[in-house]
């Protein structure tokens, strides 16, 4: 068997029974349940074959993207975890906003936090999704993200992580790192080796991080470094590469400076694992995304995610015939039996770490009550309130009053999501008619006559949009004309931008008077927002990135 004993060390500290656990459970494994526990996957819906189809893969665990139907998934989880022979790591991205768990309290983004910047409110809001994780059977959260937000016009980044700022980023995540690990659900920080100065999405590209290694050390090591040391549980190797490092050891490495870490030797092994110290559980990003398969045929680039230092493989579009690849890749010794080995000792070693071989577990159902539980929401609420963000107002458009401003136009191309196919309309316009207002929603491709109205708002609602390539303010999509996309009417009414996610329309929108950043979607931001509107709460004014986008005039 590989060797065991760093089992006792950082991050895992296991005792000896949680050692022998682990011995003794790797020992029992059948070469097919040793090829399934090499998986994560995906499962979402209400198949009704769906807990049998996971038996016959034998993951270790899952990734579970509710329904809205909660019965049902606390029925399902319970279920599941009765069947399965051994404890599953179940995970999820606990990125707040709409990433938020269906069933239970909104909270904000980990950038509305940033801008927040109170280490008490960030940790109150890892305890309640902590606290609510566990109620679903989660164990596992692929978070928090690391990555900078450097290159502005990165639409993978944007509302994920916490800013610009190293300090910033630094202080937020090792408060959650510390306060989901204090409560029994393993953190993951991510993107490794470092998003955020690629302004392209590994969606769609193998996304490269171009930092020198001076660079890298000062920022993205930095960050890595000081996580490890907190004790984090797990790593993502993300679809991204780094060839600074790869240069420095293969001077002549070619295209292989550009191999993403998810299937890089020398970026988990060489860098995280030799390097930085790092000795728990390293799993890839999602393989359905294009900056994994680009690089090679399935049939050839999954086993490589083992093989070169990833512990476990996050999602599957066809799961049995990817079994089946990693099976023929133990066989013929692509995935070599002591790097089997070790990717089932630390995935175990996890299972251990969290105590899940010694603790049953309680029944979902039974716990469904502390979900949204009203403490916990007015919490939230309370800090919410705290993110809307007043960038500019050169022209003291605010606070907002039906006395003053009356006739309201709303110009808006509403929440945008990749899950889902058409836009979701705000709440705002009708928060604003219960506060007095007569609200316009402009219908594009309609004339637009500004002496009709007093005040003039554009809503924009896209958080970080994987799969889109680029965030940017269309004109002519937004007003629905050539010559519409070209009018500018903040010259002759009080007009305001409302972004309530991506937070650099600046770039696109310079000489707009009033510009506020929301940072998030949901209900409850919308809500702080228009009591900042109307006078009634603080504007924030702290902002963890550049608003201005490095443009001077947009400031004025």
């Amino acid at each position: 068997m590989a060797a065991i004993d760093h089992l006792r060390l950082a991050p895992f500290h296991l005792d000896e029974a949680a050692i022998a656990w682990v011995g003794e459970t790797l020992a029992a494994m059948s070469p097919d349940a040793m090829a399934g526990h090499l998986f994560i996957h995906s499962s979402m819906g209400k198949d009704p074959t769906e807990l049998d189809r996971l038996a016959a893969l034998q993951p270790a665990g899952i990734t579970r993207f509710h329904t809205g139907d909660l019965d049902y998934e606390l029925d399902f989880i319970d279920a599941l975890r009765a069947a399965s022979p051994l404890p599953l790591l179940i995970s999820a991205d606990l990125e707040g906003s709409r990433m938020s768990l269906a069933f239970g309290t909104e909270v904000p983004n980990p950038l509305a936090l940033a801008a927040i910047n109170d280490e008490a409110a960030s940790r109150e809001i890892a305890r309640i999704m902590a606290d609510e994780a566990q109620v679903m059977g989660l164990n596992w959260s692929f978070t928090p993200v690391l990555d900078i937000n450097a290159a502005f016009r990165s639409p993978i980044v944007a509302t994920r992580g916490f800013g610009s700022d190293l300090a910033t980023i630094k202080r937020h995540a090792l408060a959650q790192i510390e306060v989901f690990q204090s409560k029994g659900l393993a953190a993951t920080v991510k993107h490794w080796p470092g998003e955020g100065h690629d302004d392209r999405d590994q969606h769609l590209v193998t996304t490269v991080n171009p930092l020198t290694l001076s660079e890298w050390e000062a920022t993205h090591g930095a960050l890595y470094r000081a996580a490890i040391d907190a004790g984090v549980l797990s790593v993502m190797s993300a679809h991204i590469a780094f060839p600074a490092f790869v240069r420095a050891l293969h001077p002549d490495a070619g295209i292989e400076a550009f191999r993403p870490a998810s299937v890089s030797a020398i970026l988990n092994n060489d860098l995280l694992r030799g390097h930085l110290g790092f000795n728990g559980l390293i799993v890839s990003d999602a393989t359905p995304m294009a900056g994994f398969g680009a690089w090679g045929s399935r049939a050839e680039m999954l086993p490589q995610i083992i093989e070169n230092g990833c512990d476990l493989i996050l999602f599957s579009v066809d799961p049995a015939a990817d079994l089946a690849l990693i099976k023929a890749a133990i066989a013929d010794g692509r995935i070599s039996a002591a790097r089997l080995q070790a990717a089932l000792i630390r995935v175990l070693g996890l299972k251990a770490a969290l105590g899940l071989h010694k603790t049953p577990f309680t029944p979902a159902k039974s716990l469904a009550a502390q979900l949204g539980r009203p403490t916990d929401r007015a919490a939230a609420q309370a800090i919410t309130n705290r993110a809307p963000t007043l960038v500019k107002d050169v022209q003291g458009m605010l606070p907002l009053s039906p006395t003053k401003t009356k006739r309201l136009l709303i110009v808006s191309g509403g929440i945008i999501s990749p899950l889902h196919p058409e836009p979701i309309p705000f709440d705002l316009p009708d928060l604003l008619r219960a506060e007095g207002f007569d609200v316009t929603i402009f219908t594009p491709g309609g004339h637009l006559d500004p002496s009709q109205y007093d005040a003039m708002l554009y809503l924009f609602g896209e958080e970080t949009l994987l799969t889109r390539g680029r965030i940017f303010l269309d004109w002519a999509k937004i007003t629905g004309s050539f010559f519409g996309a070209m009018d500018r009417h903040w010259h002759d009414i009080p007009t305001a931008i409302l972004s309530f996610g991506y937070p650099y329309y600046l770039y696109d929108a310079p000489r707009v008077p009033t510009y506020i950043n929301a940072f998030a979607t949901m209900p409850s931001m919308q809500t702080a927002v228009v009591e900042c509107l109307m006078g009634r709460n603080p504007w924030n004014t702290h902002s963890p990135h550049d608003p201005f986008c490095g443009l001077e005039d947009a400031r004025y």
